[in-house]
């Protein structure tokens, strides 16, 4: 199944000049989305996962459709101020400003193998700030897994060494 024709390009969201690959039209169609759920947890099946980090917000839906395959635990990595209980923050550089990506202080032991998902690997500040989350709180990223990685935003560069699992790659807008 050839999951791009299922993303649908929507010109001069969410400003000018943007291509926005928009998810919605695959997770719309049960058995694209279920191809996208196995091919994207098809790598750990033989590797030790115990908890997945999802990425808010789309992070969420593949993150917790794999967790609940692979059979491990799914934890969301939130914007500030989301979580209700006592957490730990890291932050990152966008193009005009800061943000953060927050976790529960209690959501991650030390030595637990975390795989990080989310939809999107962009310019890849959110998933490098959420990989550093993750060391932060002693977990051992042992992956990051993406339904679609825009290429010519070089996002990958950012993410250091960890192992890449992508589905989709875009190389130009």
């Amino acid at each position: 199944m050839d999951l791009k024709t299922f993303i649908r390009d929507v010109y001069d969201f969410p400003k000018k000049g943007i291509v926005f690959k928009d998810i919605t039209t695959l997770l719309l169609h049960a058995g694209a989305f279920g191809e996208a759920i196995r091919m994207l947890c098809e790598p750990y099946l033989d590797r030790p996962v115990d908890l997945i980090v999802g990425i808010e917000s789309r992070g969420f839906i593949f993150g917790g459709a794999m967790a609940r395959e692979l059979g491990c635990g799914f934890v969301p990595a939130r914007k500030p101020g989301k979580l209700p209980a006592e957490t730990v923050r890291e932050e990152y550089t966008l193009e005009y400003g800061n943000d953060a990506v927050e976790i529960h202080a209690d959501a991650i032991r030390r030595g637990m193998n975390v795989l990080v998902v989310d939809d999107l690997l962009a310019t890849g500040g959110t998933a490098a700030a959420t990989i550093r989350l993750v060391g932060k709180l002693g977990g051992m990223v042992t992956g990051a897994a993406f339904l679609i990685e825009l290429g010519f935003l070089k996002g990958r560069d950012r993410l250091g060494d960890t192992p890449l699992h992508v589905l989709m790659n875009f190389e130009s807008e």
